[in-house]
């Protein structure tokens, strides 16, 4: 999977004119953490008359976000009376709205600085006010200065501040700004010369943290699709029915056509034929032909010839498909090829234009050419490179059940950036909608080349989390497998792939604790078990602040993963040949799979779909299977170990099917 960084083009050098100092009435609101990794650095001052679409982040109603989490764990928690009582998305928007009082304080300070006649946007979802102005504009409301910022590894721009102010009275109602310390993209034919020869940075976005599943030849091919004695080599459909304990549905069976298994994918993308050979060979009752439903987003487009065939897009329907035929699956294939692929360099982003499609509320504003949920870190729209049309927004209804095997790490997006889609999240969770996300291949690091050699934080030596996983309201996914020599009958151990071993680079299960978000109340007793029985052996520090300190991870952030399932060794058909693949990106799609059966199986029974369910498996982890052996090494160390319970490497286990289903169905 490849690494998403901050990926946006500097802007044209002209004399400045210097910011006055900022009065008494005013404080900084943002301010630049200088004591990272030390990649950006700081260049020219921007052109005064450069012009740039200016978005302010409304402070959302501070009632309802304090009461998110009781909302949500209302309808999600076992013991609640509210249980199962989701709410609609009018609901939600109505419950999130800024205040009255922030839109007018906000548009108020913004015209006595630079005028009546500035047209300034309230957004349709309510949570945004967006204006164009030129530098020199901007730095006087903020009283701020503009540079340009240069990550040296990518040679990749940004147009931002080290810090900016705005007044007492503001700061309450504003949660952050940009261009500000989260810098932007400006793209303009004046500065096209310019950032060309500064080079640019793309590569297709397949997969957890940017990098594509791991693959390798097939040693063998299983002699049957029942084939159990070599699932430590192959792990077929028949080794899932077997781990974990569940059968096929019947071909014929009557399903629900409102309970579809959604599938996140951008820059991959399965092939057909693919997946009739995988049909034809493992699962000879699912008709070739059989494919998923393709909600395409800005753009996205799929299937592709088998030549092209990408390997998460194949490797998540040969997963998803065999578990929940004849149920169906949708494809959210998401952002035309130009962007899904890098295009310029300006994405660093990513799900924001996902949101929108199945959220009309998460859309944001159009201006100065650029249209888009963040000018610098998501795709705009329309794209003279290839989608011609306008972002879509709520155009797609979210399924029950989504499953997610890409990511990043949360070091390269703004905190303010995570908090903010965090929080819409947890919005579909209060709707119902369940989230899986892959926990990521790389143990407690990060990919190699981001920052430091080895993707670690502080000089290589800190763990660095997941993102989005560290939000609190999705699902975690880690990875198991069977080792060599083993058996189906006998307990996973966590995936520990060493370099060359069968992969070329070292793989195993993503997990650890959370830099920016801490730990939720329906994890607490888990964490603190697990810290109490089986404490891992390093320094640790508080708060997401490693700087400083010699501790390797946040003693109080929120733990990754929460469960697992098998995510190697994977048999899948890539490009027309029988391969093998491993990653979380294997995981997430089982796990989702076997609860969008269970959400099957509750539509029958006349009830709704099961939503956020981590409070649920935290106050029930016996219906998991408990993951005992394996760790997750990374950043120079061993990483963490699993242990009874709950651990940072394969969460409370790996499902078991009957157990899941016959809990899930007893509740309201």
């Amino acid at each position: 999977m490849r690494f998403l960084l901050f990926s946006l083009l500097a802007a044209a050098v002209e004399p400045v004119v210097s910011r006055a100092v900022p009065p008494a009435s005013h404080v900084v609101h943002e301010k630049r953490d200088f004591t990272g990794s030390g990649r950006w650095t700081k260049r020219d001052r921007v052109a005064p008359h450069l012009k740039v679409p200016v978005r302010i982040g409304l402070a959302q109603n501070k009632k309802a976000l304090e009461r998110a989490q009781e909302w949500l764990l209302d309808v999600s928690h076992p013991s609640s009376e509210k249980y199962g009582q989701h709410w609609s998305q009018e609901e939600v928007i109505d419950a999130f709205a800024p205040t009255e009082d922030t839109v007018t304080a906000v548009q108020d300070w913004i015209s006595s600085v630079l005028g009546e006649k500035t047209k300034i946007t309230h957004t349709d979802n309510k949570a945004w006010l967006a204006f164009d102005a030129s530098t020199q504009e901007l730095e006087s409301l903020l009283h701020a200065e503009y540079h340009e910022h240069h990550d040296e590894a990518s040679g990749k721009a940004i147009i931002s501040c080290d810090q900016y102010h705005v007044p007492k009275h503001i700061s309450e109602h504003v949660d952050y700004i940009t261009p500000g310390v989260k810098g932007i993209h400006v793209y303009s034919s004046e500065l096209r010369k310019r950032s060309e020869s500064r080079g640019r940075h793309g590569g297709h976005r397949g997969g957890h943290g940017g990098q594509p599943p791991k693959h390798r030849p097939a040693p063998m091919m299983p002699q049957n699709s029942s084939e159990l004695s070599t699932c430590d080599v192959a792990i077929t459909p028949a080794c899932l029915q077997a781990l974990y304990h569940f059968e096929p549905l019947s071909p014929h069976a009557e399903v629900s056509p409102n309970n579809s298994m959604g599938i996140f994918e951008e820059g991959d993308f399965y092939a057909q034929q693919d997946l009739n050979s995988f049909f034809t060979n493992f699962t000879s009752y699912i008709p070739n032909g059989t494919h998923p439903t393709l909600d395409s987003i800005d753009g996205g487009q799929a299937p592709v010839n088998t030549s092209d065939a990408g390997g998460e897009s194949n490797l998540d329907f040969m997963l998803s498909i065999p578990i929940i035929y004849p149920q169906t699956t949708t494809l959210y294939q998401t952002d035309d090829l130009y962007y899904a692929e890098g295009g310029n360099g300006s994405t660093g982003g990513i799900f924001n234009t996902f949101l929108d499609a199945i959220d009309g509320s998460y859309c944001t504003y159009s201006a100065y050419g650029e249209t888009g949920d963040d000018p610098g870190l998501d795709p705009t729209y329309p794209d003279p490179n290839g989608y011609q049309g306008q972002l879509m927004c709520g155009v797609y209804k979210p399924t029950n059940v989504i499953s997610i095997s890409y990511g990043e790490q949360e070091q390269d997006l703004p905190a303010y950036y995570q908090e903010r889609q965090c929080n819409e999240f947890l919005k579909l969770g209060l709707q119902g909608t369940s989230i899986f996300v892959a926990s990521g291949d790389t143990g407690v690091g990060g990919i190699p080349g981001d920052g430091t050699a080895n993707g670690c934080l502080r000089n290589g030596t800190v763990f660095s989390p997941t993102q989005p996983n560290s939000c609190p309201w999705l699902t975690n996914v880690g990875a198991t497998k069977v080792y060599p020599g083993r058996t189906v009958f006998e307990p996973e151990s966590a995936v520990v792939d060493l370099a060359g071993h069968p992969y070329s680079s070292a793989f195993s299960s993503g997990g650890g604790f959370s830099n920016i978000f801490p730990i939720p109340s329906y994890q607490a007793d888990a964490i603190s078990t697990y810290f109490a029985d089986y404490n891992p052996p390093y320094p640790y520090y508080y708060n997401g602040q490693y700087n400083g300190t010699d501790g390797l991870y946040n003693r109080n952030g929120r733990g990754i993963p929460d469960v697992a399932a098998n995510g190697d060794n994977i048999a899948v058909y890539l490009e027309g040949n029988f391969t093998l693949e491993g990653g979380t990106s294997a995981s997430s799609p089982i796990f989702a799979a076997l609860v969008n059966r269970i959400n099957e199986e509750r539509i029958k029974a006349g009830k709704g779909s099961v939503g956020f369910i981590n409070p649920v498996l935290y106050q029930h982890p016996e219906i998991l299977n408990d993951i005992v052996n394996g760790t997750n090494p990374g950043c120079g160390t061993d990483g963490f170990s699993c242990a009874p319970g709950w651990d940072p490497v394969t969460g409370l286990g790996t499902p078991n099917y009957p157990k899941m289903l016959k809990l899930f169905l007893s509740l309201p």
